[in-house]
């Protein structure tokens, strides 16, 4: 039972730590970031990558170098640190960088890796609500490429 109670307080901890930093956003700056990627290499599961994507996200708004550093993740062999790049502009809607979407999706083209097909299909969800077109055509596109899993999330709302 103390197993229990230690393992579920570092998990609370560490979710705390995420919901501060998050809160705390506005004053993350582009080179914290390279602090908090120790997180996104070491505390690797989708809850805690998809509370990280938000600050890097956020950063990218204000910090243009962050597209540049996306980019390089977009190719990084850690699966987790690509669905970083993949997922870094949710709900951006009309300040979706579509060129860059694009490219770092395309860098991942025919994955097999469900985490990777998952966040690609999340992305192109999310943009459709705001240019459906532009995710439709996207889809087309790159139909033979692209997972079952990332079309069928990319398409739920086209």
């Amino acid at each position: 039972m103390q197993y229990f109670v230690y393992d579920y307080l570092l998990a609370m901890k560490k979710y705390v730590s995420y919901d501060y930093l998050l809160a705390m956003k506005k004053y993350v700056s582009y080179d914290d970031l390279f602090r908090i990627e120790h997180y996104v290499r070491t505390k690797q599961w989708w809850d805690t990558i998809d509370s990280l994507v938000k600050i890097y996200g956020y950063v990218g708004l204000k910090d243009k170098r962050v597209d540049q550093l996306m980019l390089k993740w977009s190719k990084d062999p850690d699966k987790w640190v690509r669905r970083v790049a993949i997922e870094h502009q949710l709900l951006r809607k009309d300040k979706m960088d579509e060129i860059l979407l694009s490219k770092i999706i395309e860098n991942n083209l025919d994955s097999n890796e469900f985490f990777i097909n998952k966040a690609i299909g999340w992305a192109l969800r999310d943009y459709s609500k705001t240019n459906p077109n532009w995710v439709n055509d996207f889809i087309t596109r790159y139909y033979d490429h692209l997972s079952k899993l990332s079309i069928t999330e990319g398409s739920k709302y086209i």
